[in-house]
């Protein structure tokens, strides 16, 4: 193990062994391994293709809510931004978290029933989630246009952040407590060996992760490679059904008038969105048509489809001009719920993964959770369904309120 003062960079050399290999450095991977080496576990590597952060984090939109329709989905996200309020303190980095509060609008009573039972579901279990009446909309974000709406939904602790600073944060911690991070490194392959368990039953399990850059004989393995999560485990042979499915965002040049106090505006049937960045506006809305690759390069058209959406639902924000843009990756499953756990299949091999677009916000819970389960702990709450054999047992697992 490295002292905690040698943090380790991509030229040292390369490890033979390790106790765990995590595949992927984003919010996910870099959080895992904090809590393990915090934890105590040693000789941990992070195995990442490109860079920490350059993934799906780098490209979200940053949004950090706790208004789900899943139990455990909202219990992850209240931990998470319950750590992501004293990050800066903890770990030394300013995130820019902003907390403006998310507010959905809402253009059915069907979606306005099912987010009352779901605001109920929040506040039973502590969040100031709270219905709004039209007016109410109107009043707290008089740039949307409330023509057809019959409600909206409102959590003032939520917001968002910078996820860079997070995995930043993240990984500096892990590298100083010994972790050592790969970068430019990309998982070919793994080996497996015998496993005997009781009964003299025997199975395979886990033995060592192969990459382009050698082979690291390890006892546990994490995949956490996001929308990326699937390809590593057909490489083992493990099914994790996670698909990639682009998304596009802009931000404007700045604007002229106050966004201090505007909340993260999502307009629910079409998954519209924008909120305050920086002195500018950042905005987010599904493709024309889903594209369903591993394309992350920019549509030349999606601009069309944005201005479409604005015009819509906020008018009065029509005259920004575009700045910058990128494309990312959602990380999706059936159900668009997470698929937390280790591979019944192949012992030792743990997944956490398939976020469905809400990976960033719940990464410091999940990553905290993931290391109790690989160490023997109980976690402070039971991600047991987001297990992958609920698709052959107890079935879908949906989650509503998903962007």
């Amino acid at each position: 193990m490295e002292t905690p003062s040698t943090p380790s960079t991509a030229e040292d050399t390369f490890p033979t062994t390790a106790s765990v290999v995590i595949i992927g450095a984003g919010v996910m991977g870099a959080s895992i391994a904090f809590h393990l080496a915090e934890r105590g576990i040693e000789d941990i590597v992070i195995v990442e293709r490109d860079s920490p952060g350059s993934g799906s984090t780098s490209k979200a939109a940053g949004g950090v809510r706790c208004q789900f329709s899943d139990e455990v989905n909202i219990a992850l996200a209240a931990r998470g931004l319950e750590v992501l309020s004293t990050f800066e303190g903890d770990f030394g980095i300013d995130i820019g978290l902003v907390r403006n509060g998310y507010l959905f609008l809402l253009d059915s009573d069907e979606s306005a029933e099912a987010f009352a039972a779901n605001v109920a579901l929040q506040q039973r279990m502590g969040l100031d989630s709270r219905m709004l009446t039209v007016a109410e909309v109107a009043e707290l974000a008089p740039y949307v246009n409330t023509d057809g709406l019959v409600a909206g939904a409102f959590n003032p602790g939520d917001g968002h952040c910078t996820p860079e600073a997070v995995v930043s944060g993240y990984i500096s911690a892990a590298r100083r407590l010994g972790v050592r991070v790969l970068k430019s490194c990309e998982v070919t392959g793994f080996e497996t060996g015998e496993n005997t368990r009781s009964g003299d039953s025997t199975d395979r399990r886990v033995t060592s992760v192969i990459t382009d850059r050698g082979t690291i004989a390890c006892s546990q393995v994490v995949a956490a490679a996001g929308a990326w999560s699937g390809l590593i485990g057909e490489l083992a042979g493990v099914d994790l059904p996670v698909r990639p499915l682009r998304r596009e965002i802009m931000v404007s040049e700045p604007v002229d008038f106050d966004t201090t106090r505007m909340p993260f505006t999502i307009d629910f049937t079409t998954s519209y969105y924008v909120h305050p960045e920086g002195s500018g506006l950042l905005f987010g809305c599904p493709d024309e048509a889903d594209d369903w690759s591993f394309n992350d390069k920019r549509d030349p058209n999606w601009l069309a489809t944005l201005a479409e959406h604005i015009e819509a639902r906020t008018p009065e924000l029509g005259d920004v001009e575009a700045k910058r843009g990128w494309a990312g990756l959602y990380e999706m499953t059936p159900d668009h719920n997470a698929l937390i756990g280790e591979a019944e299949e192949l012992p030792g091999f743990f997944y956490a993964c398939g976020f469905s677009g809400h990976g960033f916000l719940m990464g410091p819970a999940v990553g905290e959770v993931v290391a109790d389960l690989m160490t023997g702990r109980e976690p402070f709450v039971d991600v047991s369904p987001m297990d992958k054999r609920r698709f052959a047992t107890t079935g879908l697992r949906k989650e509503l309120n998903v962007v």
